[in-house]
Order: structure tokens, then C-alpha cells, then sequence
């Protein structure tokens, strides 16, 4: 049994409540459940408690290895010491992992004392990153493995936080008992969630630019930015730029792109364009090929352009998208039966679901396109506890009510979204929506202010269906709303159930 009880699904908007525990234990803790919000979106509920701030990731592609580069301390990173770590030992060698390839080893005085405060203002303060001192508020310490990724509170002590890492993955992570027994998280210095576009819009600092473009190309190669292949083509071109140097017709050959196109491109990106020709033995040579197209990009930017520009240029094109600067979750939603026999057999399909301080959106990680796309105030949602806790195939479930437009009547959709850590994205959601609103009220006497203003950039006005700047208004971008992939169920205004799919077939 995988759905979840709850049996009050549509119901009077009533208060989101959470245990704001200061303590590293409120990542595992339960939090009471709150009821759904039928009617108005989530902005309407005037009641809901501050909620402690969590931020946390999922995505099992991580490969440490990749993160591993040239040591900034006075001891090389290859060479290991083993040392039995011990709560009473007053020093602590601690190594934390940029998205840069470089690795910061440090010797901390405080030892297993320390706070995320206290070793980012070590790191800020090492000369050779040369980070300045906004760089420990635009960035944040990640507990980061291959099988579940926390953003650490500036007061949370990570020895602490390591040496409860199992509980962790036995109440987050769906993996094997075997690959949690392996698991080994690290010390990472990646984006604050918390952070606005508008706030990284204005930073200047070039060391800061360099490390968050280097966390969104990331994001871009591994799929969790789903864009147009013309976009990230062009987002490659760039890419090859820094990384090339300029254009050289005698060295950057198709041969030579095509070889490294896996550097340049997410993978499904570097399937496309040649059709019929990936199953032929030889390479193509069509100027509409995938390779052609990213070496037109390459070798238009001028020689003179600075890393500076290319690099603010690459993070602006990724600030136009909706989902930029997302923490991301792992969870799964049922696939639409297409046969009655489906509905016995049907496996669940795996999503990515990414929240940040606009919205939630979900995303297939396969195709690499968005399913659904909400802002804050065009949803309602809530949290459900599984009904068997003791079965480990009953998931906790996040529920997403939306409204929408179906043959020409105004309806209410409600997406069920089973995953460990429903419970993380209900927090941060609430957290997010409980800013929204005290800025709201900061803003509620001035009647040209928006409440999304501190969000806001030029390209920060995107609605349903969710696009680029380049893509606005085209219905088959990937980035619109698939509302064909989600099994929902069907309410009209005054709550009755008029359609239902899947497993909301046998609900009450």
C-alpha cells in the first residue's frame, strides 16, 4: 500500500503548524500535520507559524570525485591520515568541497565545537580563495553524499550532524540498507536556498560569480535545469569559451567537440540533433548536427569577450529560469493507467521535485522537462503521514492543489507526490510562504509594491506555462505544464470530486 490516509482532502483552510527546534534533531523530527487548503492558494492561510528553515536534496548522481582538486592548504588533500575522530579531541581536520574542483582542508581550533558559522568565516577568510565577506551569506554549508544532500543552519555543529548521518538516510533515503551502510557524506560550499535572484544579481565579486556559475553549470550537466537543446547549446558555448580559450579552427575541430561533447552538454542534450544518425557507425557531419551547432556558438563569441562577462552572461540566462537556485528532492508520482490491466501493473514514475523561494516545481530526470510549475500563491498544499509507519513501502506524500481551466470550466486539480521527505519539502514551503507574507505586510501600505518584489529580477515574471525568455508561449517547450503525465484527481468549486485517476480511484 502506497497511498497515504487522509481523509480530509478538501476541508476549511486551517493552520500549518511546525516544531521550530533549534536543534540538529529537527531534520528527523516529526512536525503535526496541517489540513488542506481547498480554497485560495497558499498565501490565504494567515495563521501559519514560522517554520524552522531546511533546506534539502536527493540526487543520487553525485560523484565526489568529480569536486576533487588541487588543495589550498599548507598539506596536500592525497594524503590521507587516518584518524579515529573523537568528540574530546580539541583540533579538527575538516575538508570542505567547492563546486569548483577545489577541496579546502583546514585544522579547526574549536574541533568538533565548531558551527557552519564559525567554518565559513574560515573559509572567507582564506587568502588564496579570496571570497569576500558577503560570500557567507550568498553561500551556504551542504552535508552532500550520493544519497541525500542537507543545507546546514549557520548554529548546526557538522561533527554533530555527521555522526547522525545513518538516521538521517534510514528516515530520508529509499536506498538499499547496503549503499546506506556505505554511505559517506561531505562538507560542501554551494548556494544559500535562501538567497533571492535579486540579491545575486548585484554581486560584483568575481571569485563569488566564478563559484555559482560553477554550481549552475553543474545543475545545467546533470539535468536539474531543464532547457530548450537550442539553449543549452548556446549555455555550452559559453562553457567551451572559458574553458577553451578562443575559438582555434586547428584545434576545436568537430572531431575534437565531438569527442567532448559530454563536457559541454547534459546527456540527453547530446543525443539530439543527429536522429536517425546516433545508430550509424560514423559520426555525421551535417552542420545541423549537435557538435556543428555548439562550435557556431563557440566561435562567435569575440576573442576580447572577459571570463568576467561570459560568466555573468551564463548565470543570467540561468536567473530567467523559474526553478534557479531550487533545493531539490527525490519522490515519485503515479503514472497515468492507459489500460485497466495498468492499473495493476503501472510502476510509479521517479521525479525531481524543486522548491525555491517563488515556487514548486516538478521534473521528469529522465526527459529532463517539467511536469508542473507553481508560484506560491497558485497552490494550496499539505502533508500527509503514511498510514502503515511501520510499513517501509507506505510513503509520506506531499499533496498539490491547483486550480486550472477544463472545457471551459474552472476546476481544481490535486497531484499526490509520495516521497521520505515530504515532510522536508512541507517545511521548507511553508518557510518560503511565511516570508512572502511578512513582506506582504511590510509592503501592504505601499499599493505599487509587490510582494514578490524582493524575488524579482527581469526575467523573474514567468506564470504557467513555465518558460524561458527565448521559449515564452510555445506549447511544446519542455519547460510547460504536462498535465497529461500526472494522474490528479478532479474537484469542481464546491469541493465534489467530478474526475479521478489511479489509486484516487479507490480513495474515499
Amino acid at each position: 500500500m502506497r497511498v497515504a490516509e487522509y481523509n480530509r482532502i478538501i476541508s476549511k483552510q486551517a493552520q500549518v503548524t511546525m516544531d521550530a527546534d533549534s536543534d540538529y534533531r529537527e531534520y528527523y523530527r516529526d512536525r503535526p500535520r496541517g489540513e488542506f487548503l481547498t480554497r485560495g492558494a497558499a498565501l490565504s492561510s494567515q495563521n501559519t507559524t514560522q517554520p524552522g528553515r531546511l533546506a534539502q536534496q536527493d540526487y543520487g548522481r553525485y560523484n565526489t570525485q568529480t569536486r576533487l582538486g588541487r588543495n589550498l592548504s599548507s598539506e596536500k588533500l592525497g594524503q590521507e591520515r587516518a584518524r579515529n575522530p573523537t568528540i574530546l579531541r580539541k583540533k579538527l581536520d575538516v575538508c570542505v568541497y567547492l563546486m569548483s574542483a577545489v577541496a579546502v582542508q583546514m585544522e579547526i581550533e574549536e574541533g568538533a565545537n565548531s558551527t557552519v558559522t564559525d567554518i565559513l568565516n574560515s573559509l572567507v577568510g582564506e587568502e588564496e580563495l579570496a571570497l569576500p565577506r558577503t560570500g557567507s551569506e550568498m553561500l551556504s554549508l551542504w552535508m552532500v553524499s550520493p544519497l541525500l544532500e542537507v543545507q546546514l543552519k549557520p548554529h548546526h555543529k557538522p561533527f554533530f550532524i555527521r555522526r547522525e548521518w545513518n538516521h538521517f538516510l534510514q528516515r530520508f533515503s529509499s536506498a538499499s540498507q547496503d549503499k546506506k551502510a556505505c554511505d559517506e557524506p561531505i562538507l560542501s560550499l554551494q548556494r544559500n536556498v535562501f538567497v533571492t535572484r535579486r540579491e545575486e544579481s548585484q554581486i560584483k565579486d568575481p571569485k563569488l560569480l566564478e563559484l555559482l556559475y560553477e554550481e549552475a553549470k553543474y545543475n545545467i550537466l546533470t539535468g536539474r535545469y531543464p532547457c530548450e537543446i537550442s539553449d543549452y547549446i548556446m549555455l555550452g558555448g559559453i562553457q567551451a569559451r572559458l574553458e577553451l580559450g578562443p575559438y582555434d579552427v586547428s584545434i576545436h575541430t568537430p572531431a575534437f567537440i565531438r569527442q567532448n561533447l559530454q563536457r559541454f552538454l547534459p546527456q540527453h542534450a547530446c543525443r539530439q540533433g543527429r536522429g536517425l544518425m546516433n545508430w550509424l557507425p560514423w559520426p555525421s557531419t551535417s552542420k545541423s548536427s549537435t557538435e556543428a551547432r555548439l562550435i557556431d556558438q563557440f566561435k562567435a563569441i569575440p576573442n576580447n569577450a572577459s571570463p568576467k562577462r561570459l560568466v555573468k552572461k551564463y548565470l543570467e540566462f540561468c536567473w530567467s529560469l523559474p526553478y534557479y537556485g531550487s533545493a531539490f528532492f527525490r519522490g515519485q508520482i503515479e503514472t497515468p493507467a492507459k489500460s485497466l490491466s495498468s492499473l495493476v501493473i503501472n510502476e510509479d514514475t521517479e521525479i525531481l521535485i524543486a522548491i525555491n523561494s517563488s515556487g514548486i516545481y516538478v521534473l521528469d530526470p529522465v526527459a529532463v522537462v517539467v511536469l508542473l510549475g507553481l508560484k506560491f500563491d497558485e497552490l494550496s498544499w499539505d502533508y500527509a503521514k503514511p498510514s502503515q509507519e511501520n510499513n517501509e513501502d507506505c510513503l509520506p506524500c506531499l499533496f498539490l492543489q491547483f486550480c486550472a481551466i477544463e472545457n471551459g470550466r474552472r476546476v481544481s486539480k490535486i497531484l499526490q507526490v509520495f516521497s521520505r521527505q515530504a515532510v522536508q519539502m512541507d517545511a521548507l514551503i511553508s518557510g518560503f510562504v511565511e516570508d512572502i507574507k511578512q513582506r506582504a505586510a511590510l509592503y501592504s501600505e505601499d499599493n505599487d509594491a509587490s510582494m514578490f518584489n524582493d524575488n524579482a529580477t527581469d526575467t523573474d515574471d514567468c506564470l504557467i506555462p513555465l518558460t524561458t525568455v527565448s521559449r515564452r508561449g510555445i506549447p511544446e517547450s519542455c519547460l510547460s505544464n504536462k498535465l497529461n503525465r500526472l494522474t490528479l484527481a478532479t474537484f469542481d468549486d464546491e469541493g465534489h470530486c467530478i474526475g479521478h485517476m489511479g489509486s484516487w480511484s479507490f480513495s474515499n
